[in-house]
């Protein structure tokens, strides 16, 4: 009896820890994700909402392409058979061969060169913002965590302020270059860059606009 009533002990003891260790894993694993939980959270969104981000997304990095063209091929005005570019001056000769040099001050024109260094540094740095801005907009729809809306409004404002950069940048080249401009002397490097500054423009004001909207929503299910 004395025997029988110790195996049934040890067997009681046996299933009261396993079940003391499952419950243990399994609290564990309820902490687990309630940690993971906050941190990439995933929620249903309509298809509206997912459209517009993807487009916003999508606008911002075709302006990056264009204003990255932009800048890497400088030429931006054609006028006289010169070719004025961010990096380099051009003189087309008879035979319509450029002759290109870094010289700015070939052309001699007061200031261009000033205004030119001026113009390439605010455009390259516009690109540079945009791209930031355009990984902070792609970051924050992937990953649904708290600072989602924080990383998105970061980045249209890294997009707004890429757009007032390279429009900076453009309305010095026209005014350092007013007396030779034509209207068919600019080059399509040049329209690239109009498009890329528009396209930042309108990307960066419709993403602001989308947080706004959701910042009034979360506040007025907050206070209900």
């Amino acid at each position: 009896m004395k025997a029988d009533l110790l195996q049934t002990n040890d067997g009681t003891h046996d299933k009261h820890t396993l079940t003391k260790v499952k419950m243990s894993v399994n609290k564990q694993n309820e902490n687990l994700l309630k940690v993971q939980g906050p941190l990439c959270s995933k929620t249903v969104r309509s298809i509206p909402y997912v459209f517009i981000r993807s487009l916003i997304i999508l606008c911002t990095a075709i302006a990056v392409v264009l204003s990255s063209i932009s800048v890497c091929h400088d030429y931006w005005l054609f006028v006289d058979k010169k070719i004025f570019g961010l990096w380099h001056f051009c003189t087309l000769e008879l035979d319509l061969k450029a002759q290109c040099t870094t010289e700015i001050s070939v052309a001699e024109i007061v200031d261009l060169y000033t205004g030119l260094v001026f113009t390439r540094i605010t455009a390259s740095l516009a690109v540079v913002l945009a791209i930031f801005g355009l990984e902070m907009l792609i970051t924050s729809q992937l990953c649904q965590d708290a600072y989602a809306r924080r990383k998105w409004a970061f980045g249209s404002g890294l997009t707004l302020l890429s757009s007032f950069m390279t429009s900076i940048g453009m309305l010095t080249f026209v005014i350092q270059l007013r007396n030779f401009i034509t209207f068919t002397g600019f080059s399509l490097a040049f329209w690239f860059e109009v498009i890329a500054t528009c396209l930042f423009y309108l990307s960066s004001i419709s993403g602001l606009q989308i947080y706004s909207m959701t910042s009034s929503a979360k506040d007025s299910l907050t206070d209900v």
